[in-house]
């Protein structure tokens, strides 16, 4: 693999050439820190000082092709495993994590080791989990490469994989040792990926960022020139909430707007011939709910048909929320529901958010027939 690497490194180098590194924004977590900049720098500056015994990456096939060449040079060979698992939200399963645990130990991975998660929230999210329960927990690394990843995933410590199609229903919560954020990653990534990150960033103004809503959001921002002041921005908003409720007992449930019909639209997608990405759900996710916040008199019917266009102008699939009964049987599997009533996050106001909603399904059907009319 060594002549290809190098090949990749140089070709990948060149891409990024003319672009000038600035100097590293930093945001201060509770017990971890968010560093966004050069990765080859920020990454540098964590292993300083650290004597960590074995180190391994986890990437797809997609991530080690792009992003790994990057990082190569910072790290030692002499004590580097790379695990390659397969790219997409299907593969983010228990199989793949004994996959990864068996590769640590076969590696001779102990407690003074490291694990770093280079990818998009898939890899994230169980490379993070495999970390957190190998020998009970070793040090784990972020290092986001997808724009979801980077305002959404790799922020607050949640970690874990899919079972029977219900996502995330198994998992820890547990921090990284740092979070290391490349806005030159974005480029490795084709349009749809982004707008499916971009679709985090709107639902952070959403809920809690009125003026980057009718600053950016309504005047057009282009998700595909996003720079490190708009990454911080979004990131802080949902620092801001995580360090208030790190275990999700209150406050940090309004992080999911979007995401009761989104989350169920997302996986009965993966059954068609044309899955959503995460962010392309959420999206259909947020019209619904913003739907489902005026029906629960939160916001007026003008304020609610002013998202939804906006939202519909970012993106819209009719098709979307056709399986509704399918939909809705997902939706009461959600780790939200309590006594199985489905509860959701519903804004009540631009960068206002209420939690613990009660959805009927009624109210649910009324939203997906809202959305197809638009």
């Amino acid at each position: 693999m060594g002549q290809c690497q190098t090949n990749v490194l140089r070709k990948t180098k060149g891409i990024f050439s003319n672009e000038t590194q600035a100097a590293l924004q930093t945001i201060n977590c509770q017990d971890y820190a968010i560093h966004i900049g050069s990765i080859e720098q920020s990454l540098a500056n964590f292993l300083q000082g650290r004597d960590y015994s074995s180190v391994a990456v986890v990437v797809d096939e997609n991530t080690r092709r792009h992003c790994l060449p990057l990082i190569l040079d910072v790290l030692d060979s002499k004590h580097l495993t790379i695990v390659e698992v397969p790219a997409g939200e299907s593969f983010k399963n228990i199989e793949t994590c004994t996959l990864i645990w068996k590769k640590l130990l076969m590696a001779g991975f102990d407690r003074n080791s490291l694990v770093v998660n280079l990818g998009g929230g898939v890899i994230g999210d169980m490379g993070g989990f495999c970390a957190s329960s190998y020998m009970r927990g070793i040090d784990f690394l972020q290092i986001p490469t997808t724009l979801l990843a980077q305002v959404d995933a790799s922020v607050g410590g949640k970690l874990g994989v899919d079972l029977e199609m219900v996502k995330n229903i198994v998992g820890v919560f547990n921090n990284p040792k740092a979070v290391l954020v490349d806005p030159k990653f974005l480029k490795t990534l084709n349009s749809r990926e982004v707008l499916s990150g971009y679709a985090e960033i709107v639902k952070h103004a959403l809920i809690a960022d009125s003026v980057m809503w009718n600053k950016s959001i309504l005047l057009g921002l282009d998700p595909h020139k996003i720079d490190s002041d708009q990454l911080r921005r979004s990131i802080q908003v949902k620092r801001n909430i995580v360090e208030q409720d790190p275990f999700e007992k209150g406050l940090r449930k309004i992080l999911n707007f979007g995401h009761t019909v989104g989350h169920a639209v997302e996986t009965v997608s993966w059954n068609t011939d044309n899955p959503l990405f995460h962010g392309e759900a959420i999206f259909v996710g947020m019209i619904c709910e913003t739907y489902l916040a005026y029906a629960k008199n939160l916001i007026s019917k003008d304020l609610c048909d002013a998202v939804c266009r906006a939202l519909k102008g970012i993106f819209y699939r009719k098709d979307s929320v056709s399986r509704t009964e399918e939909i809705f049987q997902i939706m009461l599997k959600d780790k939200k529901n309590r006594r199985q009533e489905i509860r959701a996050a519903l804004i009540n106001g631009i960068g206002s958010a209420k939690y613990d909603v009660i959805l009927t399904r009624e109210e649910v059907s009324e939203s997906f027939q809202y959305y197809k009319k638009l």
